[in-house]
């Protein structure tokens, strides 16, 4: 087979393992895996909870593919400011796309635009020391209201019950413990539209959210419906069977009168955000029924919930890509199993996709590695009519973008920035210090080298 140059935008693991998958099935292929921030893993890095770092062993793995000598990270690059696709194809035989979901989905409820009315992608993105969000996060409420039925809801919901003092193991950086520490929650309230068959926790996170012991989960019998369709379920699902019985557990606890409480109401729909002088000052909620297949009605029975913070985690969202079309009810680049399809239909030459802005924010990291093998099966079944690239060696781009003035970080720069976020970790008696801003991170991948040959 020919030689092959990918150009691939995105580096996180959908990104990283349709780079593995590539270079292990085409001996001759290369990959440049760009990203917009200075260093790698995406939502890995910027989207888990700081204290679940099991979920972040999966960096492990992701790092070994990018200690290969085939594939090259290069940070600190944003596709459609530093580059657009037509530059990408004068230097790449194909370009694939792997940007993610890291924004919110909307909620078109009245109110949503409430001060103190939060999506939960930003809140994640703030604990999680992204260094393109504020640095202080308003804390003031005392009773909160998560809106959601997943994992986020989850996170969002113990990263606001949980003590400042508890995450001191972690890797947070100083403002965020700074602004938990300040933060005034003492319940939290979580809201699902359906009832438990249907609820999408995964199983040990649903478990691990009584392991503070500063927090009672509190689950209200109100809306504790399981119809046939939700049996049926439960039945056909290990997963989902686990975490009835969890909740069951909780339904049957007695609270202990820890001072902080997490609250988990079923078959509740938000229909409307009260507000007063601009500020967020209750939730209002409809009450669900079960029509026998799993899906709800409004009863028109409401219930007003006295709260001053609403935070929506109901589900990621895909930005826009520029020179690229995109279905906005989808949230998706419209595909073919991967290649990119134009207006018309018709597969757009050498672009391609994977992971969530291909099928939208949903799945687990074994999705996301079938959903890789897909895309770059349909790239080598093109493999013979690809363009070849006009612009010749892909340094030529990274020269462009240099003289330009952006500040590319490579492999070399995030070992070092790594290397200085632990030994900051080494310092407080934790495995890892996060640095948040992007001036600091690309200072320490270039400065810690300095430091250790001092």
């Amino acid at each position: 087979m020919r030689d092959l140059r990918v150009a691939v935008i995105g580096a996180g693991p959908a990104g990283i393992y349709a780079s593995d998958i590539l270079t292990k099935q085409h001996e001759g292929a290369r990959v440049d895996l760009f990203d917009r921030l200075p260093a790698p893993y995406g939502l890995v890095r910027y989207g888990v909870a700081p204290d679940h770092p099991r979920i972040k062993e999966i960096i492990k793995a992701l790092r070994r593919v990018l200690s290969g000598d085939r594939i090259r990270f290069i940070g600190n690059v944003d596709y459609g400011t530093d580059l657009d696709l037509e530059q990408l194809q004068e230097h790449y035989d194909a370009v694939i796309f792997s940007t993610g979901a890291s924004s919110d989905r909307p909620l078109n409820i009245p109110g949503i635009d409430l001060d103190g009315s939060f999506g939960a992608a930003d809140f994640v993105s703030w604990y999680d020391g992204h260094p393109d969000v504020p640095r202080e996060w308003p804390l003031t409420a005392r009773k909160v209201a998560v809106l959601g039925a997943g994992n986020v809801a989850l996170d969002v919901a113990r990263m606001l019950a949980k003590p400042a003092d508890e995450q001191l193991t972690t890797e947070i950086p100083q403002n965020v413990y700074d602004g938990l520490k300040a933060n005034q929650a003492t319940e939290v309230h979580v809201f699902a539209r359906r009832g438990p068959a249907q609820l999408k926790f995964s199983p040990m996170e649903f478990r691990e959210l009584s392991h503070s012991p500063s927090i009672d989960v509190i689950v209200h019998e109100e809306g504790f419906e399981i119809d046939e369709a939700g049996q049926a379920a439960i039945n056909a699902s290990k997963s989902t069977k686990l975490v009835v019985n969890t909740l069951l557990k909780y339904l049957e606890n007695e609270p202990s009168g820890a001072p902080h409480q997490i609250h988990l109401h079923l078959c509740e729909a938000p229909v409307e955000i009260l507000g007063e002088d601009g500020r967020v000052v209750g939730l209002r909620t409809e009450h669900q029924e079960f029509n026998g297949d799993a899906t709800t009605h409004g009863t028109g029975e409401f219930r007003d919930w006295d709260v001053q913070a609403v935070y929506r985690a109901v589900g990621y969202y895909s930005s826009p890509l520029r020179d690229l079309p995109f279905d906005d009810a989808a949230g998706v680049v419209p595909n073919e199993a991967g290649r990119v399809t134009d207006v018309s239909g018709e597969a757009m030459p050498a672009t391609y996709v994977t992971g969530w802005i291909k099928r939208g924010p949903v799945g687990l990291i074994g999705h996301t590695k079938s959903d890789a093998s897909e895309t770059i099966a349909c790239l080598l079944e093109d493999l013979d009519s690809l363009p070849t690239p006009s612009g010749g060696d892909p340094d030529a781009l990274l020269r462009h973008l240099l003289d330009s003035g952006v500040e590319i970080t490579l492999w070399d720069h995030w070992e070092r920035l790594d290397a200085h976020e632990i030994a900051l970790g080494e310092s407080a008696g934790r495995e890892r210090v996060k640095v948040v801003s992007r001036e600091d991170m690309i200072a320490a991948g270039r400065a810690y080298a300095e430091d250790l040959a001092s």
